[in-house]
């Protein structure tokens, strides 16, 4: 507590004094000034429509319905931890997506549990790590969800599955929309999340 009190005190002090103001609007230009994806390649939704894209949220919700009934739902979010960039690569996170496919008439659903990722060169791709199937979301018991009903799959399995996934729209042209937009997304709501502290500070009473 003896080390900590000073720190606190000049962290009081560079707010008295407009120190703590001045660093955020520092930070607020620069990352205006220097959109960190401008000009990158964004992919495309191809059949899918962007259904969910909240500002506050971290996820996207994509959806498409074939003339069949059948439906497709992918949420994605960032993965938390940062990736080592290399000179190839643009985007700082990889991105967790959930495919989730449903047969009309029927209320089991599949559930594929992917990886997204930059590849390099304007490119990105995916791999299928775990899948579910789920019998129904009405009837079932709770221990139709036990974990051992989500099993990491194979390298074999998994690349089946895989072009299984691309005949039903999850193309090249998808995972790179949900990789840039998912980083532009973060990216946004830290500019935004500055400006509001910047403004909240700036309101504040002198202590």
């Amino acid at each position: 507590m003896r080390k900590l009190n000073p720190l606190l005190k000049r962290g009081l002090k560079a707010v008295e004094n407009g120190d703590l103001v001045k660093i955020l609007q520092t930070e607020i230009r620069h990352e205006i000034s220097h959109p960190r994806f401008l000009g990158v390649e964004t992919g495309s939704l191809g059949d899918f429509k962007l259904d969910w894209d909240s500002p506050e949220s971290q996820d996207i919700v994509l959806k498409r319905q074939f003339v069949s009934g059948e439906e497709v739902v992918v949420s994605a979010l960032l993965q938390p931890e940062p990736i080592e960039l290399d000179d190839d690569l643009v985007f700082p996170r990889e991105a967790l997506a959930k495919v989730c496919i449903k047969k009309p008439g029927l209320s089991s659903i599949l559930q594929f549990h992917c990886r997204v990722y930059e590849t390099g060169s304007g490119s990105s791709d995916f791999d299928v790590e775990k899948a579910r199937f789920i019998r129904s979301l009405v009837s079932a018991s709770s221990s139709t969800y036990r974990d051992n009903f989500l099993r990491p799959i194979d390298f074999k399995l998994g690349h089946e599955l895989r072009h299984y996934l691309i005949s039903k729209g999850i193309s090249e042209g998808l995972t790179n929309f949900i990789v840039c937009h998912l980083n532009k997304k973060e990216q946004d709501q830290y500019v935004n999340w500055l400006r509001r502290l910047e403004s909240t500070m700036s309101h504040s009473p002198k202590p």
